[in-house]
């Protein structure tokens, strides 16, 4: 790994943004104001600011590289690389790939679960970004379970989330858009999706035997675990009581207060932040985030919303840039930080390691 010598930029340093050189060995952070040593690469940041990787920890955009039309496939392998080319533009030098696999075929499917997980295991050492595989389990895919706790024991598995989109599926059906869509992704006949969602349906009473079991399969193989869109205090409570510590994008500010009340870690979307609200219509992130209702920013579904929410955060007063930037690379401050620094040492060690991104921005900022 080549040593780096940065010289002149203003460096987020211990919750500063102070003016100053970096010196960088192994990856790593090993002197600050000091000279320009023999055999670094050296790097004029004069006008830059010098900041922490970013760390992703639910980011699907890669699924738009993998189809980026309904219908139209390109190799994983393929999908991975451009992927990480653009996480890595985008200052994310960590990446966990939220894959999701559901019930259905297609996009989403058993198959190319297992494709991704196989190429991000063998493609991992070529990647830029350090990349882990954070595995979205949609609840109604019984049939998974047996794999998934398989996954689970060896060790292949770094976040484990358990996402219930049944209820929204079913609302679709009635809307000809969101329908088409979601027909499109499968490569079903429209009548073949109704039948498999109508199956998929029946096995309801299933449901929470089965996440009771892979919650204690994640527990015994000391994953992270998060439920997605909780939407009542009750739905979070049930799952805390599951060792599930991470709520992901509660629905409303009434669970996010019980999830930070219990020192739960919140995960909101960056793209939320960046666009001044949700694509659903749900909690608007900036207003949980300025009432410390927030731990985590994910890029969710486009690479370049952490950096930008982070700056955007600092423009609107939210918080000041070097806080702002906590939510996407650190542990961030306040009653929840030694926990949540815990919780990060964890779930992201070795990446931890102090890596830098050179960003250019319009706008001055201070913190």
């Amino acid at each position: 790994m080549t040593d780096i010598f940065i010289e002149g930029g203003r460096a987020l340093l211990g919750g500063e943004i102070l003016e100053t050189s970096v010196q960088i060995a192994g990856g790593k952070i090993n002197a600050v104001e000091s000279g320009h040593g023999r055999g670094s690469l050296g790097i004029d940041a004069r006008g830059l600011l010098v900041l922490p990787g970013i760390v992703d920890l639910h980011g699907d955009a890669f699924e738009r590289q993998m189809m980026p039309r309904p219908g139209v496939d390109f190799p994983v392998d393929v999908a991975l690389i451009d992927s990480d080319r653009q996480a890595i533009g985008n200052g994310i030098t960590t990446v966990f790939h939220a894959t999701t696999w559901s019930w259905e075929p297609g996009l989403r499917s058993a198959e190319n679960a297992r494709d991704l997980l196989e190429a991000i295991e063998t493609l991992r050492p070529q990647l830029a970004a350090d990349t882990r595989f954070h595995l979205r389990h949609e609840t109604y895919n019984l049939d998974a379970e047996t794999e998934i706790e398989q996954w689970l024991s060896d060790g292949r598995i770094d976040l484990f989330a358990f996402n219930d989109h049944m209820d929204s599926t079913i609302a679709s059906l009635a809307k000809p858009q969101k329908r088409s869509r979601m027909v499109e992704r499968t490569g079903l006949s429209g009548e073949t999706f109704d039948t498999l969602v109508e199956r998929v349906v029946s096995r309801g009473d299933a449901v929470p035997a089965s996440v009771a079991r892979l919650a204690k399969a994640a527990r015994d193989a000391n994953v992270r675990m998060l439920s997605h869109d909780d939407d009542s205090p009750e739905m979070r409570r049930a799952f805390r009581a599951q060792g599930v510590g991470i709520a992901e994008f509660p629905v409303n500010e009434e669970t996010a207060r019980e999830a930070a009340k219990a020192g739960d870690f919140i995960v909101f979307g960056a793209p939320n932040v960046v666009r001044g609200g949700s694509h659903t219509g749900w909690t608007k992130a900036a207003d949980m985030i300025a009432k410390g209702l927030c731990s985590i920013l994910a890029s969710d579904y486009y690479y370049p919303a952490q950096l930008l929410a982070a700056f955007r955060l600092a423009a609107d007063g939210v918080l000041p840039l070097a806080e702002a930037w906590n939510l996407i690379s650190a542990a961030p401050p306040g009653p929840q930080a030694s926990s949540i620094a815990a919780f990060w040492r964890k779930v992201v060690a070795p990446t931890s390691s102090w890596s830098t991104t050179k960003c250019r921005c319009g706008r001055e900022l201070s913190a």
